[in-house]
């Protein structure tokens, strides 16, 4: 039964299945390792709901509207995420909800968690205290739903009732989740592994196509067990096993079975685990099997629920066969992407081979090493060729510029003949008024005068210009809204901070003939100024102090030279809201891309990554802190 107050629609034989004719909400979800489900954006839901729509059996990128989301795709047949660059599996449901409820509100209800970001809470505990928050309840229990928190709306607060820890929390308003009317089949339509037409033969086709194909194996494997028991094998085991889902198998999520038949305990780091009954007749790394397993080749009729109920352990009956004898145990390691396999490639790989029921060990996934080994104080060199090893930044730094037509006049010359095209500022015609007028009133600046950027040429309403111009940092810069041309010195609105920068004796990948250069960026909590987009409000200032690498070579220096630059234009950070967390009024990177991940490339955020010295150089430059600004 439903709980109520949950926002949950009355469920059809206990799968949670709306009736008919009726709008409710969708929200799509993945479970974690964990085992609990976790939701998607809202604009993620919307983007898969439109991927359903056109194709209901293809693949979703998720990438395509969260750049951080990019590694991710999600198999619509199979209701699998898989993660490219690991090889990661991880199923995900479509669940339903009220139109009333949080998510068709768009109300999302977060924590804060030991680093200081925010994480939203499962949605069903969401739509549970947006029910209890619309009653004016001054509190509210999760004990009911199995959490030791009391939810304190008056100091909107989470207590934990074993600990007395207190947290955070906080409601915020998001996009609203998409909206459907009509009925939904209970099962996909159509067979699995069918397809039309010529299949594509580009590499990340073939890995989805091989996730598709080995997860439904995988799945129907499940449900002969859960359905047939062992009738089918006389010489399996039948015992009863509480069945969670594993961290890592050789870079992908599986089923593996917690407790086994002769008593012995499964390993944490690495888990022999035969899957002799779940022949995968297709697969084309296997082309023989025994006799033996012959007649337990899977028939796969299509069955795989496109709206799967969000169950977070199941229990059926393992039917574990003998492994033959002369088999190998074959290991299959997530790659780290420095081998000759792509990691992906080797998941897929260890999926295959366990649904063609040969023993596989599973390998706990590599976690990015983000710090060097410690290093002692006296190791700590200075970087040849720069002066010092410490830079700090004050409030006003940086000098301010003059007024503003003052600024325009230095940078542009009046046209007296005006061509017949539009002003990109104000978007008005320039042989008519600026669209300023009104708005703005400069005795030396008609609304009709047009000027042109020295440098790039492009013409504006120089009012446009001065418009544009009070809407910035007033630092006595102008930059053209059309190429980016910058005129004059760019500067920030960062923080008061320090920046220190010094050679360890270490080796980042892909740098091994030299030592580093390790960035430390620390910048503190404190209150926005002018400048700022809250004016005497706090802003927080969350995982400082921030390691960043370099090679220390000659374009590592060089990158650290203009970097320097940078930061004494205040360039480096800026107050905003976090892309990682939505916290707004906090500290963010601001358009400069740092390496803070030191001997891996798990993240995207470390090396090997041979372009990333001119990418950054590139960004620099953007940023007005080009190589022509080093003096020689």
């Amino acid at each position: 039964m439903a709980r109520p107050g949950s926002g949950l629609l009355v469920p059809v034989n206990g799968l949670g299945y709306p009736p008919q004719n009726l709008a409710r909400v969708v929200v799509w979800e993945w479970l974690n390792e964990h085992g609990r489900w976790r939701p998607y954006s809202a604009a993620v839901c919307h983007h898969i709901e439109n991927v359903l729509k056109g194709d209901a059996r293809g693949t979703v990128v998720l990438g395509q509207v969260d750049a951080q989301l990019s590694p991710y795709i999600i198999d619509l047949q199979s209701m699998h995420q898989f993660r490219q660059d690991t090889g990661t599996m991880r199923p995900v449901q479509r669940n339903f909800y009220e139109p009333s409820s949080a998510p068709g509100k768009g109300v999302v209800w977060e924590w804060e968690n030991d680093n200081g970001s925010w994480t939203p809470y499962d949605m069903e505990i969401c739509v549970t205290i947006q029910n209890a928050y619309e009653k004016q309840h001054p509190w509210l229990d999760l004990t009911s739903l199995g959490f030791c928190y009391l939810i304190d709306f008056n100091s909107m607060s989470q207590t934990n009732r074993q600990s007395q820890r207190k947290r955070r929390l906080r409601r915020r308003m998001d996009l609203a989740y998409p909206l459907i009317m009509g009925s939904i089949p209970k099962s996909q339509s159509w067979p699995v592994g069918a397809s039309s037409g010529q299949p594509c033969s580009c590499q990340q086709c073939i890995l989805v196509n091989s996730t598709r194909a080995a997860s439904n194996a995988i799945l129907a494997s499940q449900r002969r067990k859960l359905y047939g028991g062992t009738a089918g094998n006389p010489g399996a085991v039948g015992t009863l096993t509480v069945v969670r889902q594993s961290n890592t198998f050789a870079g992908t999520s599986l089923w593996s079975p917690t407790s086994t038949s002769s008593g012995g305990q499964a390993k944490a780091e690495q888990v022999q685990l035969p899957l002799s009954t779940a022949n995968f007749s297709c697969s084309p790394v296997m082309p023989s099997l025994s006799s033996a397993h012959a007649h337990h080749a899977l028939t796969i009729n299509g069955q795989n629920n496109l709206n799967r109920p969000g169950t977070q352990r199941i229990s059926m009956g393992a039917a574990r066969g003998a492994i033959p004898p002369g088999v190998p145990a074959l290991p299959v390691k997530n790659l780290t992407g420095s081998g000759p396999v792509h990691p992906a490639l080797a998941g897929m790989t260890g999926i295959l081979m366990c649904a063609a029921g040969l023993p596989v060990c599973l390998t706990r996934a590599p976690k990015p090493i983000l710090h060097p080994p410690p290093i002692n104080k006296s190791d700590m060199k200075p970087v040849p060729g720069i002066n010092g090893m410490r830079r700090k930044t004050k409030k006003k730094h940086l000098r301010r510029g003059k007024n503003p037509e003052d600024v325009v006049r230095r940078y542009t010359e009046k046209i007296k003949v005006v061509p017949d095209e539009d002003c990109t500022i104000c978007m008005e015609r320039l042989v008519m008024s600026s669209g300023y007028e009104g708005v703005l009133q400069h005795k030396g600046i008609k609304p009709e005068l047009v000027g042109k950027l020295g440098k790039c040429g492009h013409m504006y309403h120089l009012l446009c210009l001065v418009a544009m111009y009070n809407n910035g940092n007033k630092d006595g810069s102008l930059q053209c809204p059309t190429c980016k041309t910058i005129y004059g010195e760019k500067t920030g609105t960062q923080p008061p901070g320090k920046m220190e920068y010094h050679v360890i004796p270490h080796c980042l990948p892909g740098y091994q003939d030299c030592k580093s250069i390790r960035i430390v960026y620390d910048i503190p909590a404190g209150i926005q100024t002018n400048e700022h987009p809250n004016p005497g409000k706090k802003f927080s200032a969350r995982g400082f102090p921030r390691h960043c690498y370099l090679p220390d070579n000659e374009k590592g220096r060089k990158v650290l030279k203009l970097l320097i630059m940078a930061w004494d234009r205040r360039l480096i950070f800026t107050i905003g809201t976090s892309s990682t967390t939505g916290e707004s009024d906090t500290v963010v990177w601001n358009e400069i891309h740092h390496k803070t991940e030191f001997g891996s490339n798990l993240t995207g955020h470390g090396y090997p990554d041979p372009n990333y010295l001119d990418n950054v150089l590139r960004e620099l430059s953007a940023q007005g802190v080009g190589e022509d600004n080093l003096k020689d």
